[in-house]
């Protein structure tokens, strides 16, 4: 069987880690990004790794149109679709009464919005697959608000509900769906951080434990996936 995936913050993190895992399976990808060039080197290394196909689509997906134009852009290149990882996201620190203006919104409609607008333009590939999987990359902000991050978190709890809903409306088409909550990874998200590497988790550990959700039995769904560093939170 040939699986497929898509596959949003794809060029680097967490998302291109998860790449790399399905890349070694033999998956075909579209990976989505914001940056052309670091896609051109991600699609390169996923070639190399495994992927018998790799295309490319690079916009800002809390726009609306770019939403849909990549939508339009992978139904035009396959006719189902076997993988959907919603990992496009961005963490802006700041107490909610306090933030800058705008920022709110900005963490809304990238976190949050971008997945909606790319599931629902997906729905209809997800439903001609026999074996489709929606992967809602959320965070442990999902279900312990950041003091320092309050509309981070709102955007997380909201992927969360998201992924409950969701999970509801693919039952009638075995369209399995899981939230996957990781704590603190080591990526450009913490760069500056003064913590030794030791103190978070890989992001290839989150690409495994979405890879092993994958394949458990068709019959079942890990709904949720939970990860934090050994030795707990940041």
């Amino acid at each position: 069987m040939n699986f497929t995936a898509v596959i949003t913050g794809a060029s680097k993190g967490i998302g291109f880690s998860v790449a790399q895992r399905l890349a070694e399976a033999g998956f075909s990808l579209f990976l989505v990004g914001r940056d052309n060039n670091r896609l051109s080197d991600a699609k390169s290394q996923l070639l190399s790794a495994g992927a018998p196909e790799v295309n490319t689509f690079s916009g800002d997906l809390s726009q609306y149109d770019v939403a849909k134009d990549c939508v339009a852009a992978i139904a035009n290149t396959w006719d189902s679709l076997t993988v959907l990882v919603n990992n496009a996201g961005v963490f802006l620190p700041g107490t909610m009464m306090e933030e800058a203006e705008g920022q709110f919104e900005t963490l809304m409609t990238t976190n949050m919005n971008s997945a909606y607008h790319i599931t629902k333009g997906l729905w209809p590939l997800l439903k001609l697959s026999k074996r489709a999987h929606v992967f809602n990359m959320c965070s442990i902000a999902s279900i312990t608000a950041y003091a320092a991050g309050g509309s981070y978190s709102v955007s997380k709890f909201a992927m969360l509900g998201f992924s409950k809903s969701l999970r509801l409306e693919g039952m009638p088409y075995g369209v399995r769906v899981t939230a996957i909550l990781p704590g603190a990874t080591l990526t450009d998200s913490w760069a500056g951080v003064d913590l030794p590497p030791s103190r978070f988790m890989k992001p290839e550990d989150v690409a495994n434990a979405l890879y092993s959700a994958f394949l458990i039995n068709e019959n079942t769904v890990m709904e949720e996936v939970v990860l934090r560093p050994i030795l707990g939170d940041i």
